[in-house]
């Protein structure tokens, strides 16, 4: 029912900034809620960021929170999560994911590496 494709995954410099956008097709609802996740190479998934759809602050990890914004446009169907201040250690495959009526769909990622 629901499709998610992020893009704007890349190589970007330690301190520089990037901007990921996931689109999402197919049934939404005003209580959907949209996040981002990363997967580091040897490492567990881990929460990045969520916001709703009805809009509102978004929620963030510790280790990102002061350097990522999580926004979305309900116009477009798509969520976004800019990126500031890039550090090594960000360096992961980045997954969109959407709760909607109590599943959770997922993009198929797309590769951020910060090089130092």
């Amino acid at each position: 029912q629901v499709q998610l494709v992020e893009s704007g995954g890349g190589l970007v410099q330690a301190g520089g900034s990037l901007r990921l956008s996931c689109a999402a097709s197919g049934r939404t609802f005003s209580n959907t809620a949209m996040g981002w996740f990363r997967q580091a190479p040897g490492k567990e998934r881990e929460f990045v960021a969520r916001i709703n759809w009805s809009g509102g602050s978004g929620s963030y990890a510790d280790s990102v929170k002061g350097r990522f914004t999580i926004s979305a446009d309900n116009a477009k169907n798509t969520v976004y999560l800019q990126m500031n201040s890039l550090k090594p250690e960000d360096t992961a495959v980045y997954y969109c994911a959407a709760d909607v009526a109590s599943l959770r769909y997922w993009g198929k990622g797309t590769l951020v590496t910060v090089s130092s």
